[in-house]
């Protein structure tokens, strides 16, 4: 049933802004020094003629969602122009709903025979991960346009009060499973005590210094650290997040060591494994981690749990993985597109999913709600999330309660990217004492209270 309060979008704006990484950030096989974040306003309407607008933003991370020989540069400008044809579609796409109404419904019925159709201008395809990506913005755009409507926080509208459909028009339970989605919302699986303040995680990327001989003169001088032990004495960090290879065993063994080592030292409780979707056979993985039970129990104690070690496109790689579980919670990062691929993936022995907005916050909620109520255990991946980026984020994180806090690390490669951001929202962008503070984070909408946020855009790149 149509309520009063359903908006379907009007127009769209979109801009690119670019950041150089202070240091380089590896993913997978491929290594990066710069970023290029869309950021997307849309135009919503209801039924009233009342308007609103709303804002969303991720970065292009192109090295993440689409690892390929193409050049790096070929790779961006595919994605930006993909961005661009989505805020066209974006702009007219004449559905009217909850934003979680409107954004299912793009996602499932608009973007793929889009992404079909630009792909066939492409030297080769882009990935379904990369046009998701390029859609969060806008379906993130949304989602803060409705709560601005509404002069709500959006995390208050996702009831039966504002949705005309519950959960089991968009999710059906796995296989034999005792679940059932009918009259429920997405507000029925938040936390009931929302957190101002989160863990936070730090990345330690594969060409991350963690030894003082790694030091050199051109590393950079402008008054963040750059050695690990430093990182973590001035954030206070707890939790770390360790990139390994995933195609080299002995190397991956003793980085997880001397980082170990590291942790032991500075009294950090809590390590990550994240081996870059390169691993083919679990018994890559079980033999690191068996190996640390006989030789580094301490270091294997504090892996709370394993992200990801498999290639991204589970559909084509259904690699049975309960004995990594049997070891380790074992967490769906890259391959959890959408909550069918948590589905699939629970039944090969995933444990635990970790959501990103940059998938889309529609599909990050249903994913969310899918496996929460599986029994899945839920974090809250970073895509280095910068400037206005990271609100959506961290609001994902502290509303699904997560295994452990959230990962922040924008602030390791490009820090003063967000300083026009960090002035109104100080805690966002610094952690301190081992947690970032979203209590600055009010209003309507996301909360970026972007009226007070000085910040000079570029020329649109799509303005209808």
């Amino acid at each position: 049933m149509a309520k009063t309060t359903d908006i379907r979008p009007v127009s769209a704006e979109l801009y690119f802004l670019h950041a150089m990484m202070r240091v380089p950030l590896k993913f997978g096989s491929e290594t990066l020094n710069s970023v290029t974040c869309g950021r997307a306003m849309l135009v919503v309407r209801d039924a009233a003629g009342r308007t609103a607008s709303g804002w969303g933003e991720t970065p292009l991370s192109v090295g993440w969602v689409w690892p390929s020989s193409l050049s790096f540069e070929y790779r961006e400008k595919a994605m930006m122009d993909f961005c661009v044809k989505l805020a066209a579609a974006w702009a007219g796409f004449d559905v009217y709903g909850h934003p979680m109404e409107v954004g299912h419904a793009f996602i499932e019925k608009q973007l793929p025979g889009l992404l079909e159709e630009f792909n066939r201008t492409l030297e080769a395809p882009m990935p379904h991960l990369g046009a998701l990506v390029c859609c969060s913005l806008f379906d993130i755009a949304l989602h803060d346009a409705y709560g601005k409507l509404l002069g709500k926080p959006v995390y208050e509208t996702y009831t039966g009060e504002y949705m005309s459909h519950d959960l089991s028009h968009y999710l059906t339970p796995a296989e034999g499973a005792a679940v059932s989605f009918k009259g429920l919302y997405p507000c029925d699986f938040f936390v009931k005590n929302v957190p101002s303040k989160m863990p936070v995680w730090h990345l330690v990327g594969g060409k991350d210094f963690i030894a003082v001989s790694e030091l050199s003169d051109k590393d950079p001088k402008d008054g963040y650290p750059v050695l690990l032990d430093d990182w973590i004495m001035v954030d206070g960090l707890n939790c770390l997040k360790v990139k390994l290879r995933g195609n080299d065993q002995a190397w991956d063994y003793q980085r997880l060591v001397d980082i170990g080592r590291i942790a032991i030292k500075h009294d950090v409780d809590w390590l990550t494994t994240d081996f870059n979707c390169m691993v083919t056979n679990p018994a890559y993985v079980n033999e690191i981690l068996d190996r640390l039970v006989e030789e580094e129990p301490q270091i294997y104690g504090k892996i709370l749990y394993v992200e990801q070690p498999f290639p991204y496109e589970l559909e084509e790689n259904q690699i049975d993985v309960h004995s990594v579980s049997a070891r380790k919670p074992l967490f769906m990062d890259e391959s959890a597109h959408d909550w069918h691929l948590v589905k699939l993936g629970r039944s090969l022995g995933w444990t635990g999913v970790a959501l990103k907005t940059c998938k889309t916050q529609t599909g990050a909620l249903l994913s969310m709600c899918w496996a929460k109520s599986h029994g899945m255990t839920l974090m809250v991946q970073d895509l280095t999330n910068p400037m206005l980026a990271i609100a959506p984020h961290v609001l994902l994180a502290a509303h699904a309660g997560t295994i452990m806090g959230v990962e922040c690390n924008a602030m390791q490669f490009y820090p003063d990217a967000s300083l026009p951001e960090e002035k109104v929202h100080p805690g966002l962008y610094k952690r301190r004492n081992g947690v970032v503070d979203l209590s600055t984070l009010k209003g309507p909408g996301f909360g970026y209270c972007l009226d007070q946020i000085q910040r000079t855009l570029p020329a649109p790149a799509f303005k209808s």
